[in-house]
């Protein structure tokens, strides 16, 4: 005789039933959420197809001052025309290839060395890609070999001109703000009081005044006849400023280490850097991943200051572009959702990559 058996239900029950029991638990529990939620709910429902009419619905791409003043909705006829102007700047219009393409292996080899990061035998291929992309990247920016043109990095600008920025305040800021928060642990009291100084001066004034102080007072410190371009200015007062955030949270990441970790790197005889390199770097990095993220998201940013010293990022672009043809200056709205668009996908890859690399750092740990 056959013999059926029927599995008892599962204790989360259906998905209906838990998407029912999460609502009421996260969206309904009491009169002061459930009110909360509608109300969400109906801003939500009035402001999707809203901005979607305006953006997509009554919108236009044609470039023309008399396009757009057609139209209800957005003029992306305004980026349209000065997409160019936009993402490269004052770069020689028919150069602009060059910071595409110098752009491209910039992404490309930041994405390939955080790719490799959480896997041991890809990590070996960073320092390749870095030295033979660094060099293709200033040829293809500066030029003046191989039978391109000269191009100074004053007409640098746009979205290359972020990202190099970006990147390079990554590079250098990183090791030095390890360097500068083992200091201010250092038992050495020099060592430790001149980090101290340093992080505590740097944090204590915005990065616009770091900016002006490299622009305009440090030139004056030179010797007669010495210049230093304000690009490397920019780029080494983005560097210091980073460098002193990140090494407060290195210094936490460090404190959050056991304190047994260090003694047991002491019994096995390891020396200072030794133990730092192989035992307690490693685990401080894994605790400080969302704050560096975060860092390196708020210097991305405030790239944005530059202006000031006479340098057009991204942002800035689009203020020339409307300068450029009085007639775009009512559309300034449209100019500037494209800049935030592009700012908001590279600060959330970056967030999301932070997250993943948590996970893939995490792989094998007990819970």
């Amino acid at each position: 005789m056959a013999i059926s058996t029927q599995l008892p239900p599962g204790p989360a029950g259906t998905f209906t039933h838990r998407a029912i029991n999460w609502s009421k638990k996260n969206l309904f529990d009491g009169w002061f959420n459930s009110l909360l939620t509608i109300g969400a709910l109906a801003f939500i429902l009035w402001l999707v197809p809203t901005l979607f009419n305006w953006a997509v619905t009554n919108a236009t791409l044609e470039p023309s001052v008399e396009a757009c003043r057609e139209v209800a909705g957005a003029c992306w006829g305004f980026v349209n025309a000065n997409l160019r102007l936009i993402l490269f700047g004052t770069y020689p219009f028919n150069e602009q290839w060059r910071p595409l393409v110098a752009m491209l292996v910039l992404v490309g080899i930041i994405v390939g060395s955080l790719g490799a990061v959480p896997y041991a035998g890809l990590r070996r291929w960073i320092v390749p890609m870095w030295v033979i992309g660094v060099p293709v990247i200033a040829i293809l920016m500066w030029g003046g070999v191989f039978g391109l043109t000269y191009v100074q990095n004053s007409y640098w600008g746009g979205l290359p001109l972020t990202l190099l920025l970006s990147a390079n305040g990554i590079i250098f800021a990183f090791p030095l703000g390890l360097l500068l928060a083992l200091g201010r642990r250092s038992d050495m009291p020099a060592i430790r009081s001149i980090c101290v100084v340093y992080i505590e001066i740097i944090r204590g004034v915005p990065l616009i005044t770091v900016l002006f102080m490299a622009s305009v007072m440090f030139p004056l410190f030179l010797p007669e006849g010495i210049t230093i371009d304000k690009l490397l200015r920019a780029q080494i007062g983005i560097i210091l400023f980073t460098a002193a955030y990140l090494a407060e949270v290195f210094r936490g990441g460090l404190q959050a280490v056991p304190r047994g970790q260090f003694e047991a790197a002491n019994s096995l005889g390891l020396s200072y850097w030794q133990a730092m390199r192989l035992i307690i770097l490693p685990q401080a990095m894994r605790l400080v991943i969302p704050p560096t993220v975060g860092s390196f998201i708020s210097m991305f940013k405030d790239t944005t200051l530059v202006v000031i010293i006479g340098l057009f990022d991204l942002l800035n672009t689009v203020k020339l572009a409307l300068r450029s043809d009085p007639a775009w200056t009512r559309y300034y709205v449209e100019g500037y959702a494209f800049a935030a668009v592009i700012f908001f996908l590279f600060c959330y890859s970056m967030a999301r990559f932070s997250i993943y690399l948590e996970k893939e750092l995490r792989k094998g740990e007990n819970r």
